[in-house]
Formats: C-alpha cells, structure tokens, sequence
C-alpha cells in the first residue's frame, strides 16, 4: 500500500484549511465511494448556493464558503450579556476545505448541490483520466 499514492495523504502531511482561512473554520466533511463516484457531503449551515464557491484546480477539489455574516448584538450595548461567543470568533463566516482527488474522474462532470445546509459533490468515476488545470462547478440548490 503506498502512502504517497493515497488520497488521504494531503490530510496527513499538510493542511487542508484555506491559507487565509482562521483557526476553526474548517467545514465538516463526509467522503465515500460508490462503485460510479465519489460523493463528498459537507456542512454548510446558512449557506446558500451563491456562498459557495467549488472548483478544481490541479487535481485538487476546492471547497469555498464566503459571505455569511450574522449580525449580533454589540457588546458594548447595555441590556446584552454574552455568555458564550464561539461561533462568531471561530471563523468569521468563512471556511475552505481542499481535497486531493484520486485520477480516475470525470472532473467534466462534477456537479454539486446545497440542500438544508449541506453540499453535496457527485464527482462521477472514468477509466479514461483526461487533466484539466482549472474546473468551475456550478452549485445550485437541487441536482
């Protein structure tokens, strides 16, 4: 079994958080593999299709949530105490997830979907491996 070819490696010997990314804001990620694809599904909670950004780029799957902010009360308003303040300070909002992907895909055909605050990623299985250095996936709300 080799380390180096194995898709789990790039969790082992470096990060998967987006470089501009804070601690924290890393999106829970589901893989599996069925005979035709590989399905990725991950926590988005409050994220809508237009705040999420997939693509492909060098055999590596991007996974880019932005834009979600939530207006909470001031601190510095009188009548407000905050007991806990976790999910504000644990990533503004934003998260990233990067994903080594194995070579037998048909990248062409990936397809993506956010439904009750999780993307789903169909990345369909090919025998014939043809190399894109950039892909952009389309995310809607229902495949």
């Amino acid at each position: 079994m080799a380390l180096f070819g194995d898709p789990f490696r790039r969790f082992l010997f470096s990060p998967t958080i987006y470089a501009g990314a804070t601690p924290g804001s890393i999106a829970l990620l589901d893989w599996l593999e069925t005979p035709s694809a590989h399905i990725f599904k991950i926590n988005v909670p409050g994220y809508s299709k237009d705040d999420v950004k997939v693509y492909v780029q060098e055999g590596i799957l991007v996974i880019r949530g932005e834009g979600v902010k939530e207006d909470l009360p001031k601190q510095k308003e009188k009548d407000v105490v905050w007991h806990v303040a976790e999910r504000k300070a644990m990533g503004e909002g934003d998260f990233s997830r990067e994903i080594e992907l194995p070579a037998d895909l048909k990248v062409d055909q990936i397809k993506a979907q956010v439904d009750n605050g999780v993307l789903t990623v169909v990345v369909p299985k090919d025998t014939t491996h043809k190399s894109s250095k950039v892909r952009n996936i389309h995310v809607t709300s229902k495949l």
